[in-house]
């Protein structure tokens, strides 16, 4: 083709204003952490989830933390123990002496207690990890329980952090998260939504004093996450159960991405590095 040819010209002038586009061209990727320690790799919310993950390089978990009815605080996500371990009913049912003997299903783990996995926290700094408050259930966790139930996770919780550690405390129930600023008007807290990224939970958290929302990425808008970090907030996107919803993520430019798979998006980002 002659260079005078009309249709170089035109790709010659595009390549002068029109960048090659990449997918990691000035993209700021958005920080993916373990949900439940993994939930898809591992067995959730045990410590060998939580030390395999750290083991595999991921630096930030998601974990879910209960009462006994003595008033220990354990990890566990659901309101009965039936799925995840060889018990049965609401651990919220359990003395603490009697939670100790709760085996997991699959690698019969012993059920762990919160203070056990922030043992093991205490020697790795840089790590990001939200306790989310499982006080939904107003049956378990009347507002009487409330204040107990975020007096004690708050004092554990703070007692020691590693340097450069983010901890953060969040729920789908506002009741914890403003027992908690009560407490502490400094504490980091984040409201989480089973839906999609609204006007709505902006506002209601704002309402709590909380700078950080989650919001289920499917049915979220890039759109809606632009606004809520227009007004300061720091946007997580979950869940995240593969790939493909790493990808979403990406692309509704998220803040953190709340993940099933970590180790597999942590794999997927090495390649890509590498490569």
């Amino acid at each position: 083709m002659k260079p005078s040819s009309p249709t170089l010209l035109f790709l010659l002038l595009l390549g002068l204003f029109v960048p090659t586009l990449r997918a990691d061209d000035g993209e700021r990727k958005p920080f993916h952490f373990a949900h439940r320690g993994g939930a898809h790799e591992f067995e959730e919310n045990t410590l060998f989830a939580f030390r395999s993950c750290y083991e595999k390089g991921i630096r930030g978990y998601e974990l879910d933390v209960r009462m006994t009815r003595d008033g220990e605080l354990v990890v566990l996500h659901d309101d009965s123990l039936d799925r995840t371990h060889l018990g049965s009913g609401p651990v919220e049912h359990l003395t603490a002496d009697e939670a100790r003997g709760i085996l997991s299903k699959k690698q019969k783990e012993p059920l762990l207690f919160l203070d056990t996995l922030l043992d093991y926290l205490k020697d790795k700094p840089g790590m990001y990890v939200e306790f989310e408050m499982k006080t939904s259930n107003k049956d378990l966790y009347p507002d009487a329980r409330i204040a107990d139930y975020a007096a004690k996770i708050h004092q554990k919780v703070t007692a020691f952090v590693p340097e450069g550690s983010t901890y953060l405390f969040t729920s789908f129930d506002p009741r914890p998260l403003k027992a908690v600023k009560k407490i502490d008007a400094d504490a980091d807290i984040m409201l989480i939504k089973g839906g999609p990224l609204t006007t709505e939970l902006m506002a209601a958290a704002k309402a709590i004093g909380s700078k950080r929302i989650a919001a289920k990425m499917e049915g979220t808008t890039r759109l809606a996450v632009k606004e809520a970090q227009s007004q300061g907030f720091i946007v997580t996107g979950w869940p995240g159960h593969n790939l493909n919803d790493y990808f979403l993520g990406l692309g509704l430019g998220v803040d953190a991405i709340c993940s099933d798979v970590p180790v597999l998006v942590q794999e997927y980002i090495e390649r890509k590095a590498g490569g």
